[in-house]
């Protein structure tokens, strides 16, 4: 394939923010803290950097990385220094797409970080979120140009129409190799991770038998996932995507979480390293080349020439799929106050509209807890939990107290600061906007709780719902009745349950959530009111 296309600016409301020679797989912007004094939700101002090639750095260029290093060690220090003195204009290095005009002046839901023990304190503070809790009957959806015009690159690569009689989106792209180039030598996913750099040399070995020539050209076949499983973290999508790869007639990519959608293709590798090189969509589709080579084969196996239906569908597993949008103030003009212009759905609606979705949740306050417990470094406790929770409902309520409920869920600073992601839980935020562009009968939500106690219903409700063929009795003991995978560590066990009044507190943050979730889905266990 040809090189990413360089974008040219033309007059659309939203653009992909960078200059016109800008490379595709090159760094956005650079960031810079305004000296002025900042409130605890500070700005940072947001400029583009001519990008270069980490690779062709020359020593010049190395110093200078050097000296970055250095100065973000001493801002780190200047950082700590303020936490320790308990200095109220703390640094937050984190862009946001709206400022927080003045300090948060002092009144009845007033915070001091350290006095998160305050329960009383806090029980009004979840009061007033609550209180200003609201769900607005729809967004207004981007044009389809829009779309198009902020991610070119990608619009030119994936057509509008797939092979006919096939399940997947697939279809046959030229390639433009020669016999001898490596067609994985520049995927970055190969780059950054050894696992795929194993699956790639096994792809490498049978990709050339696997080109098809017509009227002296070749090409390959390109497959993009028939579903995706899109959420949520700690709610049992690992054990969901262990089972399913053992049905015979669905594929996977080779690892889970490639997070394409929502990291890779803005060069985002993990959230707390930057940004690196952006992932183009053909590093993506590689992904998916093993699982196509079984479509071609049913495809060309057919002596007659017709096309047949492959048995075959394709999956992808990403749980931040369906919620994390943080990367769009890097990439988009922040001018509709503090909400994204786009959202992934958007794109994956506009290239795959009857691709369909799986989601599976559990009790947000629960799914808090592991995720605190997983995601943990040191010092976990039931008691650092309960401080982590309190700090985290006070910075949301702050954003509450200038913007709307749907802006801080999906705002970057807030996101980012928070020391527990409180937002993941608010399921019904993310589901609402899932479903103003596709319908309810394109996505699955299913309850961790009903899995663990009933899988074998579960995976019937699933199979049903991805029109997967009958199994044999063994087939499906063998779905069904494996181990569960993913399950909390032995030393995290030992850390015991949350503190009671943690509990409750979170209870009642998410209650006006799951009210709406259960209205929705016409389903009031997603209520989850346990009985003490």
């Amino acid at each position: 394939m040809p090189a990413a296309d360089s974008m040219t600016h033309m007059d659309y409301k939203y653009t992909l923010l960078g200059s016109s020679g800008e490379d595709y797989r090159k760094r956005p912007l650079l960031l810079q803290v305004d000296e002025a004094p900042v409130n605890l939700f500070a700005i940072l101002e947001v400029k583009q950097e001519l990008p270069r090639r980490w690779s062709t750095l020359g020593g010049f260029c190395k110093i200078r990385l050097y000296s970055v290093f250095f100065g973000v060690a001493v801002m780190f220090l200047i950082m700590a220094s303020y936490v320790l003195m308990g200095d109220k204009k703390g640094l937050l290095l984190t862009p946001s797409p709206y400022h927080i005009s003045g300090l948060a002046s002092p009144g009845p839901s007033a915070f001091n970080v350290s006095s998160v023990k305050d329960y009383a304190h806090v029980q009004l503070v979840v009061k007033s979120i609550v209180s200003k809790v609201e769900f607005r009957s729809g967004r207004r959806l981007p044009e389809l140009k829009v779309l198009a015009h902020s991610e070119q690159h990608m619009f030119s690569v994936i057509p509008r129409k797939f092979l006919p009689d096939v399940r997947n989106p697939c279809w046959y792209e030229e390639y433009a190799g020669n016999a001898t180039s490596d067609p994985y030598g520049t995927n970055l996913y190969a780059r950054y991770s050894r696992r795929f750099r194993t699956v790639f040399t096994h792809l490498r070995s049978s990709f050339r038998k696997h080109l098809f020539r017509q009227d002296g050209k070749l090409y390959r076949i390109r497959c993009l996932p028939y579903f995706y499983i899109i959420g949520q973290p700690k709610c049992g999508t690992t054990d969901l995507y262990n089972r399913l790869r053992l049905h015979p007639d669905v594929k996977f990519t080779p690892f889970k979480e490639p997070h394409w959608w929502t990291r890779k293709r803005f060069g985002i590798i993990r959230p707390s390293e930057g940004f690196h090189d952006r992932y183009p969509v053909e590093d993506y589709l590689d992904l998916f080349d093993q699982a196509a080579y079984l479509i071609q084969g049913n495809l060309t196996s057919n002596d007659s020439g017709a096309l047949s239906q492959p048995n075959v569908i394709i999956g992808e597993a990403s749980a931040s799929t369906m919620w994390d949008n943080n990367a769009w103030v890097y990439f988009y003009d922040n001018t509709t106050k503090g909400e994204p212009p786009f959202l992934i759905q958007d794109f994956v609606h506009a290239l795959q509209p009857d691709a369909r979705f799986i989601v599976m949740l559990r009790d947000p306050v629960e799914r808090l807890y592991s995720d605190y417990l997983y995601f943990g470094i040191a010092n976990k406790s039931a008691e650092d939990f309960h401080e982590k929770v309190s700090e985290s409902l006070q910075l949301f309520e702050g954003c509450l107290g200038e913007y709307t409920m749907r802006s801080c869920v999906y705002n970057t600073t807030v996101n980012n600061a928070m020391p527990v992601r409180l937002q993941v839980g608010l399921y019904i935020v993310y589901l609402l906007d899932w479903l103003s562009i596709f319908s309810r009968e394109q996505i699955l939500v299913l309850r961790l709780e009903d899995h663990a106690s009933n899988r074998k219903y579960t995976m019937h409700q699933v199979f049903q719902f991805l029109n997967l063929g009958p199994l044999t009795k063994q087939m499906e003991s063998d779905i069904t009745e494996s181990p569960a995978s993913n399950t909390r560590r032995p030393a995290d066990k030992n850390l015991g349950p949350m503190l009671p009044i943690t509990k409750d507190i979170l209870r009642h943050f998410y209650t006006p959530f799951n009210q709406k979730l259960a209205q929705v889905l016409h389903n009031d266990s997603f209520l989850w009111d346990f009985k003490p």
